[in-house]
């Protein structure tokens, strides 16, 4: 079946900075299998165990990867925008994960079919390597996010949090509920509540209705603990947008 069009005026696959880093012959074969999708806040991608059908690549949206328990709590371990993709597990020898996908901010997102990835990631080229760096980076990500929820404050939790959430957004703006907020750090909503309204004391942010708006990011950064710098350095350092 043919991917649905949609307009190329308003969203490009290269918006995403794997496709923007591929040579032109590679990037020609693979949009040919690309299908641009809206993605809706909260919308699941995959459940933990489930079998991948699709991977995503967002261009304007972020997904959070979440840990979940047997009884149902969950952690985030890492989000992703358009420095990547949601689906390492088919190309790194599974086609289902332990960590569920869900959308964080709502948007756009190109999909290419489970099968189709793996034959392309077969080849051994730019977009094989380009995913491996992702992956590298991901786990980069997943090991301080670990690291940070165990040794450091609230507070410079959702500082790190909203840093890196904004780093993957076009604006200066999160929408997003304590309740959501709590699920995602692993947090009860009333620390939430405590620690957005610390932020907003300082000036830093205005939160209201479930949105958060970004004032002083300088502020930000020097509440958040070093974990951020840590993985936005990785990033930067394995996921430039220029091919190599």
């Amino acid at each position: 079946m043919k991917p649905h069009p949609y307009s190329a005026d308003q969203h490009s696959p290269q918006q995403n900075s794997i496709f923007a880093a591929l040579p032109a012959d590679d990037f020609s074969r693979i949009a040919e299998n690309l299908e641009l999708v809206p993605l809706a806040l909260g919308q699941v991608l995959y459940e933990s165990g489930e079998i991948m059908s699709h991977a995503y690549f967002p261009i304007d949206c972020v997904v959070s990867i979440l840990y979940v328990m047997e009884n149902g709590e969950s952690a985030e371990i890492a989000i992703v925008g358009n420095e990547g993709m949601i689906g390492i597990a088919l190309y790194m020898g599974g086609g289902s994960t332990m960590s569920r996908a869900i959308v964080q901010n709502a948007g756009f997102a190109y999909r290419l079919d489970a099968q189709i990835l793996k034959d392309e990631f077969a080849i051994r080229g730019t977009f094989s390597r380009k995913l491996l760096m992702f992956a590298s980076a991901l786990m980069t990500q997943m090991v301080q996010t670990a690291a940070c929820n165990r040794h450091h404050t609230v507070n410079q939790q959702l500082c790190r949090w909203m840093l890196l959430s904004l780093d993957r957004l076009p604006s200066n703006r999160i929408s997003m509920t304590d309740k959501l907020i709590g699920n995602m750090l692993g947090i009860d909503s009333a620390s939430v509540t405590k620690a957005t309204g610390v932020l907003s004391k300082a000036g830093l942010i205005e939160y209201n209705d479930g949105e958060i708006t970004l004032l002083d990011r300088a502020g930000i950064e020097k509440r958040s603990c070093e974990c951020y710098g840590v993985v936005k350095m990785e990033s930067d350092r394995l996921l430039p947008m220029s091919v190599q």
